[in-house]
């Protein structure tokens, strides 16, 4: 196995160069460039295609939550962690939505950085507990607003193929655990975005936690 792969991008030197020295404490991992600010941090990943982009969502030129939509649009094989000192509302459903694996306060950043992004170059997500508490907020009442529980619109195929999913499973080992094509397996997954109105894996692995579907 290579080593991780990582991108830094944040506006304020200091930080950098602190979130390098503790990235750079794991023999297996690698930072492979970091910017001062979100056009960089867009053009270096797209050239590097870094395993983890590490996002701040205040950068000059073009802001964190915009830099993560370029990011996952044009090279979704790229996990992005936003990176903040905000934890209003409003910043972490549009990083959600741009589609930020993971979310991780400034103020906590020591102590839960290195299984944050070991969780998000997993294929899983992290959220400090106060940002998963905003989120899954969100989506319970988005659900409410139209008043019914979509999981339960879910065929038998599809809820194996959901938890799956959220257990961050690649769609090649779903397709070999259930003995079907990788095609049926992307067709499964967009009625399910689709049926469950969510929009990324983020909000697919927040909901299953929510409905009971992984622990």
């Amino acid at each position: 196995m290579g080593k991780l792969r990582i991108l830094i991008g944040d506006d304020h030197t200091l930080m950098r160069q602190g979130l390098r020295k503790i990235l750079e404490e794991r023999a297996d991992w690698e930072i492979v460039a970091e910017a001062g600010d979100g056009r960089t941090a867009v053009r270096e990943t797209l050239a590097l295609e870094p395993d983890v982009a590490v996002l701040d969502i205040g950068m000059p030129l073009l802001n964190g939550i915009e830099a993560t939509a370029q990011i996952t649009r044009k090279a979704p094989a790229v996990r992005v962690l936003i990176l903040s000192m905000h934890a209003d509302e409003a910043y972490v459903t549009q990083a959600v939505r741009a589609g930020a694996r993971g979310y991780l306060l400034k103020d906590s950043a020591g102590p839960d950085l290195i299984g944050a992004i070991s969780a998000v170059a997993g294929g899983k997500s992290f959220f400090s507990p106060p940002i998963a508490r905003v989120v899954l907020d969100d989506y319970a009442r988005r659900l409410a607003d139209k008043g019914l529980d979509r999981y339960d619109s879910l065929s038998e195929r599809e809820r194996e193929i959901y938890q799956l999913d959220a257990e961050g499973h690649s769609t090649k080992e779903i397709a070999e655990l259930l003995s079907v094509s990788p095609t049926t397996v992307e067709t499964h997954r967009a009625h399910i975005l689709q049926k469950l109105d969510i929009h990324n894996t983020a909000e697919l692995v927040l909901y299953a936690v929510r409905r009971g579907v992984i622990s």
